[in-house]
């Protein structure tokens, strides 16, 4: 199993489609006995929110956020964790919207201080 991922910063590697996360949002996560959450923000998205659940190296999460026009939005998340040969953490993502059409693949990497 991949290392906790509490305490981590992680960023998206590329942009998703406008009024989404992208390049300049960044996640902090948390984890405590199965349990992972983060707060993010940046680019498009004024805040947001995820919370779900670790087993092993798969999450299962819930996310939403506020974006820089006024709307929120929703939806729900499959990632695979893994360790990066450099020893960060990536996060290869199935996400699909909750609250409007749309699905997809992104993926998110430990960010370099």
């Amino acid at each position: 199993m991949a290392r906790s991922l509490d305490g981590l910063v992680l960023a998206p590697v590329a942009d998703q489609a406008p009024g989404q996360v992208g390049t300049r949002t960044r996640f902090t996560y948390h984890e405590r006995e199965g349990r992972v959450w983060a707060e993010y923000a940046g680019g498009d998205v004024v805040r947001g929110h995820l919370v779900g659940t670790r087993d092993a190296d798969r999450l299962d999460f819930r996310y939403v956020q506020l974006k820089q026009d006024g709307t929120t939005s929703a939806g729900h998340c499959v990632s695979v964790v893994t360790d990066l040969p450099d020893g960060r953490v990536r996060l290869d993502e199935r996400w699909e919207w909750e609250s409007q059409e749309g699905s997809g693949t992104s993926v998110v990497e430990e960010a370099v201080s």
